[in-house]
């Protein structure tokens, strides 16, 4: 019972939850590597990564990863009031969601083959009635991703964060297993594994952690005076189907589109491109919300938007030079991690090249991040859903053309053209609505970043090319060699440049980096004036 009933402080529940995290990301690259050894990048592993189309449109459409954040301060409010109409409340949230997604999900099984065929429409007859029946293994899991949901809202409204923690690690090891155990079947054991995933960890572990963890009073209830303004408050989620949202979605449509392969291959690229997206840019965009939130509370427009662009500049900082390295770097890391098995040195050069060309568009990941959380802040989640959704009708067409003539690089291309498109419109709606303070001197700044990003990127580039001659013999060795010699060849004059010509911007970083940062803050006549 200890267990269940723990409850953790913001402190540990921050680590717990930054664990699971962490666990998770490098579960799923566990996963896609192990995808990736058994099935290389096939018509069957393009299957597998095109079965998701259309249960996470569903997902999305019910604004599923959102539930917890919408019902926990409704469920504070009525379970603080009165405990019984916090369960009456709860129940009546719970009924319709399980007849919605219920509804939904039985239609989309029906329609399967239909569907398939509009999730990729590029396969063949064959192909595309295999596809319907992974479709129908998996679409049931959305069911328990959603009633999950609704469960670890109370697990976190109780302050009991160590099943939610589990959830994702259970729901990854599972889907291992099973491709793994049921590997002579094709990857349909990997759709089973999502299945049994999602039912035991997404479902099963939170039903019993809430039960076991303070009790469960759960009834069927269709009626409840706070269920309008649940609704009201899930509203915008729902309509925020932009592109931003969509993207992976639309890569993996039109990836069927291009060449047999090619999901596979984007899924793998973008999988790594969200690396850098999901450690910064995400962490940004959590950090600076409740400082901007308080200040726009407060009607401070001023610190509003120092703090802003301060949060802006430092996502810039840090993406812009990441993103550099990790273009130079695309074929040694895509070798490293995803070339064994059945996926050959052929898949890791078109990989490669479509990494390449989702990392030119990182830093506009992490810069819509954080202006979108300024939106938020002002308690305005319209806009960016608006925004987001006209990008993506006026995106389809070049998705189209672009996938036609150059295939998949021409999906890659779209795809980071629409998340730039998408920033550029953001911003100018947000400069010509609240004026350009939040904006003051970060096109220089930017300049400036990818100048020195450049400078620092010749070298780590020959660096790559010697490293991979050096032990040409040894694929993994030399891939791994000129990951990390690149690395310390680039962040030593990048590091060198920076104190020169941004100080002010990296003197923060240079000090957590202990010794050596200080001496160089300290040495450098510039970074002193800074």
């Amino acid at each position: 019972m200890g267990f269940w009933n723990r409850r953790q402080q913001m402190g540990w529940a921050a680590l717990i939850m930054g664990g699971s995290i962490l666990l998770s990301r490098f579960m799923g690259l566990v996963r896609d590597k192990t995808i990736s050894y058994f099935f290389g990048a096939s018509k069957e592993s393009d299957l597998y990564f095109a079965a998701f189309v259309v249960p996470d449109f569903i997902n999305y459409l019910l604004a599923g990863a959102y539930f917890s954040i919408t019902l926990i301060p409704l469920l504070a409010a009525y379970f603080d009031e009165d405990e019984q109409e916090g369960w009456r409340f709860f129940s009546a949230v719970f009924t319709w969601i399980t007849i919605v997604i219920s509804i939904l999900t039985g239609l989309a099984m029906v329609l399967a083959p239909q569907l398939a065929r509009i999730a990729a429409p590029g396969l063949d007859h064959e192909a595309t009635l295999r596809l319907a029946s992974f479709l129908r293994i998996i679409l049931p899991a959305q069911i328990c991703f959603l009633l999950g949901s609704c469960l670890s809202a109370i697990l976190y409204l109780r302050r009991q964060f160590t099943a939610p923690a589990l959830t994702p690690l259970i729901y990854n090891v599972l889907i291992i297993l099973g491709g793994v155990l049921l590997r002579h079947h094709g990857i349909v054991g990997f759709c089973w594994g999502v299945l049994a995933g999602a039912l035991l960890g997404n479902l099963l572990l939170p039903y019993v952690a809430v039960r076991k963890g303070g009790g469960l009073r759960l009834r069927f209830c269709l009626y409840h005076p706070g269920l309008k303004r649940f609704v009201l408050l899930a509203l915008p989620l729902m309509l925020g189907q932009s592109i931003v949202v969509l993207d992976e979605q639309l890569v993996r449509v039109f990836g069927s589109l291009a060449a047999v392969g090619a999901i596979s291959w984007l899924s793998y690229a973008r999988r790594i491109m969200l690396v850098p997206v999901g450690v910064v840019a995400q962490a940004a965009g959590v950090a600076s919300f409740p400082f901007l939130a308080e200040l726009f509370a407060k009607k401070d427009d001023l610190q509003f938007h120092k703090t802003l662009n301060s949060a802006l500049k430092g996502v810039l900082t840090l993406l812009i030079p990441l993103s550099a390295w990790m273009i130079i770097v695309a074929q040694p890391t895509i070798t490293l991690i995803f070339q064994q098995g059945h996926f050959g040195s052929a898949d890791t050069q078109a990989t490669s090249v479509l990494l390449q060309i989702l990392l030119l568009v990182v830093f506009c990941w992490g810069f819509q991040q954080v202006l979108g959380r300024g939106f938020y802040a002002r308690q305005d989640t319209l806009t960016p859903a608006v925004i987001g959704t006209i990008v993506l009708i006026f995106s389809i067409p070049f998705y189209t053309v672009l996938t036609r003539k150059f295939h998949a690089l021409g999906v890659a291309f779209a795809s980071a053209g629409s998340i730039a498109a998408y920033t550029a419109a953001l911003a100018g709606w947000w400069r010509y609505r609240l004026g350009r303070s939040a904006f003051v001197d970060l096109w220089r700044h930017a300049l400036k970043m990818l100048a020195i990003s450049l400078a620092a990127g010749a070298p780590a580039a020959l660096t790559v090319n010697f490293a991979s001659t050096f032990c040409a013999e040894k694929v993994y060795l030399s891939a791994f060699c000129a990951i990390m010699a690149s690395g310390l060849a680039f962040a030593l004059i990048f590091l060198l440049l920076g104190t020169c010509f941004i100080p002010t911007q990296l003197e923060p970083v240079l000090k957590k980096l202990g010794p050596p940062g200080r001496w160089l803050v300290r040495f450098v006549p510039s970074a002193r004036q800074g």
